[in-house]
């Protein structure tokens, strides 16, 4: 098991020359396209962003209504749980 973790270890983040080569192989198979191709991966990148930024004002929203609500009076939760078992019983 170790060996493996330690085999695996000797692969990096890819250098300078690694990085040329990977570009080189990605300009021979996109070609002309290669504009589009930045276009649409652009406006994926915006799109995820505005969920995300969409999906941090509905946690903060409910954060600020959840600070809102009064706390629960005791006498009364006391009260609804003795009426709850009356009803069920």
């Amino acid at each position: 098991m170790s060996l493996e973790m330690n085999s695996l270890a000797l692969f990096g983040l890819p250098g300078g020359w690694e990085l040329v080569v990977i570009a080189f192989f990605g300009l021979l198979l996109f070609g002309k396209r290669l504009p589009e191709v930045g276009k649409s991966l652009g406006r994926s990148i915006v799109e995820f962003k505005k969920g995300l930024r969409g999906v941090e004002e509905e946690i903060e929203k409910a954060a600020e209504e959840q600070e809102m609500l009064p706390p629960p009076d005791k006498a009364q939760s006391t009260d609804s749980t003795v009426a709850q078992t009356k009803t069920t019983a």
